[in-house]
Order: structure tokens, then C-alpha cells, then sequence
């Protein structure tokens, strides 16, 4: 599988969407974690997710180290001949990637998308000194995982399932640890934050801070849960961007 179809998976398409929703996966994420998101979204919207390299189907591909990397890939694959309006949601990395997607687009007078959704992610204007998990010992990387409840703790336990998925986990932490977004950059489109309240890696706060990288409309909402909150809102979470994709 090559080009576009290597990096864009789309999971429902229709003859005449209001808009084309995009899910940008979180570090170690693949495009399959949001297939389901698609049962309660509604037909008109079409709905795609992100397929990073060397994972899955991917596998036996180099990664890409950085999330400006990342962003750029995805921008080549979206055809500027394509005037179906774009929602990118992004979760954790995803967020990031999204962010500097949409940034793309809009220095390359493209299209821009017409809503950004940002998940679990701290704005980019917020800065915390962390240390780098990328280059800590597979056991402390796997705990961190294992904290935040983004892979079932079951599978940790599988050396073989350990083997395939550490790789992209370290590689994603890498490039997210070492992104440095610009703090001023600012969006001219509607901006959705979506957190969860127990969520250590955002605080209200940093979520909040969001508000600072958009001139148009802003909204926020919490969901109880941790950082992977979205796996038991997913409902909720689908009528929140739907609301949001469709101005409501």
C-alpha cells in the first residue's frame, strides 16, 4: 500500500459529506483505535484515520522522528483538489500533529480545515521540563504506557506483542519529547480542547492555554477519566464533534 492510502484509512465515505472528520493517532496509536469511533457518528460526515509508518500494515517502514515530519507527510496526501471541508481531530501526539497539519495548510494556501478537535493534549504555548521517556529502559517506557491505560495491560505481558509495538511507542515519544512548537502560532478556525479530569498529562490550565492559538471560535469540554478518557466517551465524544463540526 502506497501514497495516499498508506497514511489516510478511510473508515466511511459517502457521495455528498458535510465535512471529511480526520483522526490523528496518539503515540504508538494506529489508525484502527478510531475505526469504531465511526458507529456513532452520523452519515454525513465522512470519516478517515491517520496510518503512521512502522506499525501494522506499516510495519517493515522507517518511521517518521518528528511531529513537523509527520504533519508533512499527511499534507502531501491530502489532494488540494478535495473541497469536501476537513475536521482533524488529533489525541495526545495526534493533537500535535493535527495542530501542524492545519498550520500547513493555511501557509500553503490551502483550504484550511474548517474545525481543529485537540485531545489530551497540553497547548503548545505550555512548556513542562519532563523527562525524556524515549530514552529511558523498555520496563520504565512499558510502565508509562501502562499508566496512562493506552494499551490493554494484558498485552505488556506478551514479549512477542512487546516486540512488534515498542518500537513505534519509543519512536512517537521521541518525537513528541522533542517537539518544540512555536508558542505564538495562532489558527483562523474553530478550535474544540477535549480533556479528561484526572488526565496527568494535561492540567486544566494547559488546556485552557489553548484558547491562545486560535482568532476564531473557541470551546472546551471535560469528560471524567484519564488521558485515555475518549475509550469510554466515545459516544459523547462523537456528538461533541459533531455539534462542534457542524456549528452548533
Amino acid at each position: 500500500m502506497t501514497g495516499k492510502n498508506a497514511w489516510i484509512r478511510d473508515v466511511r465515505r459517502g457521495p455528498r459529506p458535510a465535512a471529511h472528520l480526520i483522526f490523528f493517532p496518539h503515540a504508538g496509536g494506529s489508525a484502527s483505535y478510531y475505526r469504531p469511533f465511526a458507529a456513532h457518528l452520523g452519515a454525513q460526515l465522512d470519516v478517515s484515520a491517520i496510518q503512521y509508518p512502522g506499525r501494522q500494515d506499516r510495519w517493515g517502514e522507517p518511521f517518521v522522528t518528528s511531529v513537523e515530519g509527520l504533519a508533512d507527510e499527511v499534507v502531501r496526501c491530502l489532494s488540494p483538489d478535495d473541497t469536501t471541508p476537513l475536521v482533524l481531530f488529533g489525541h495526545s501526539m495526534g493533537a500535535s500533529v493535527a495542530f501542524e497539519t492545519a498550520r500547513r495548510l493555511a501557509d500553503l494556501g490551502r483550504p484550511a480545515p474548517r474545525r481543529l478537535v485537540v485531545s489530551g493534549r497540553r497547548a503548545p504555548s505550555t512548556f513542562r521540563a519532563e523527562t525524556y521517556l524515549h530514552q529511558a529502559d523498555d520496563k520504565e517506557l512499558l510502565a508509562e504506557v501502562g499508566r496512562l491505560d493506552g494499551t490493554h495491560s494484558e498485552l505488556l505481558d506478551d514479549p512477542d506483542i512487546v516486540g512488534m509495538i515498542l518500537p513505534a511507542i519509543r519512536n512517537d515519544y521521541r518525537a513528541i519529547e522533542l517537539y518544540r512548537p512555536a508558542a505564538d502560532a495562532v489558527l483562523d478556525i474553530p478550535l474544540l480542547c477535549l480533556t479528561g479530569d484526572a488526565d496527568p498529562r494535561v492540567t486544566r490550565e494547559e488546556a485552557a492555554a489553548w484558547k491562545a492559538h486560535t482568532i476564531a471560535e473557541y470551546r472546551e469540554e471535560t469528560f471524567s477519566g484519564g488521558h485515555f478518557y475518549l475509550g469510554d466517551h466515545a459516544a459523547a465524544v462523537c456528538r461533541a464533534v459533531e455539534r462542534f463540526a457542524s456549528g452548533e
